[in-house]
């Protein structure tokens, strides 16, 4: 029995996969693909069958096939894991993970909304088999979502993993959403976060204003002043949209500007134990 979950992620596949057509061919004809880092990610169902979801060696293995074949390409730079997987040892993952690499067929693995202890735990695993293990998480962090700051950061600083923020923008409402009204073109789900974080928005954009810049800089510019990020993963809809972000590498906010978003965005009191300890 396949849930509705189960099955919107397989439409949604359907509908990437379509989408993601005109990726190999800019690979095949841009002659560019040693000079970028191709990333890609396994767990969610890709069909019906009990294997073909989760971190089960099988689905690991076809997972990394049929994207090497969809993309193609003769490796994957960048393997993620999209979640954690309770079901499934780490033995039986980092064993297919290690064949992968052997093979040539990827070159590193990541993980994607890990817990802190999570990351722990596959670090602790990996080095009992003498294998690298993780380099990145990629978790959800942004001015209004900063729960990793207590114990996901800290691991992946320790363990010297890089930080891929994903939707840096909150899902567009830290993009300015109160100069373009309200009401615009949004859907319920979307009035709904943005009455519920109606007051810090009119700060912050009042904010970003007195900054003279567009909130959406702000907000990425907020994310590359943590020295444990690496790099935000943008989601541009459009080249203006691609080319405008990139004032956001320019902005150097000062030590005033960075009090003042805390004020607005306030984080989870720091790191673990202390936020919470004393």
């Amino acid at each position: 029995m396949v849930g509705r979950k189960d099955q919107t992620w397989i439409k949604a596949t359907v509908f990437q996969r379509k989408l993601s057509d005109a990726v190999p061919r800019w690979l095949a004809q841009s002659g560019r693909r040693d000079s970028i880092v191709l990333a890609t990610k396994c767990y969610q169902p890709m069909g019906f069958g009990p294997n073909d979801r989760r971190l089960s060696a099988y689905h690991i293995r076809k997972a990394c096939e049929d994207s090497l074949r969809r993309l193609q390409t003769d490796h994957i730079d960048l393997y993620q894991m999209h979640h954690i997987d309770r079901f499934t040892p780490w033995e039986e993952i980092w064993q297919a993970m290690e064949l992968l690499v052997q093979q040539g067929k990827v070159l590193y693995i990541g993980s994607s909304n890990f817990a802190g202890w999570d990351i722990a735990t596959a670090q602790a695993a990996a080095n009992s088999r003498h294998f690298m293990g993780l380099v990145s998480e990629q978790s959800l962090y942004n001015l209004s979502a900063r729960a990793i700051e207590l114990e996901v950061i800290p691991a992946c600083r320790h363990y010297g993993l890089a930080v891929l923020p994903w939707s840096p923008l909150g899902g567009g409402y830290l993009g300015g959403v109160m100069q373009e009204g309200v009401s615009k073109g949004r859907r319920a789900g979307q009035q709904t976060i943005i009455e519920r974080f109606r007051p810090q928005l009119e700060k912050y954009e009042s904010l970003c204003k007195q900054l003279g810049e567009r909130p959406a800089d702000v907000a990425l510019a907020w994310l590359l002043h943590n020295k444990d990020v690496t790099a935000p993963i943008i989601g541009p809809r459009t080249v203006e949209q691609l080319t405008t972000s990139f004032r956001s590498l320019e902005i150097s906010l000062s030590t005033e500007a960075l009090h003042a978003l805390d004020e607005i965005w306030p984080g989870p009191g720091g790191e673990a134990p202390q936020a919470y300890a004393w």
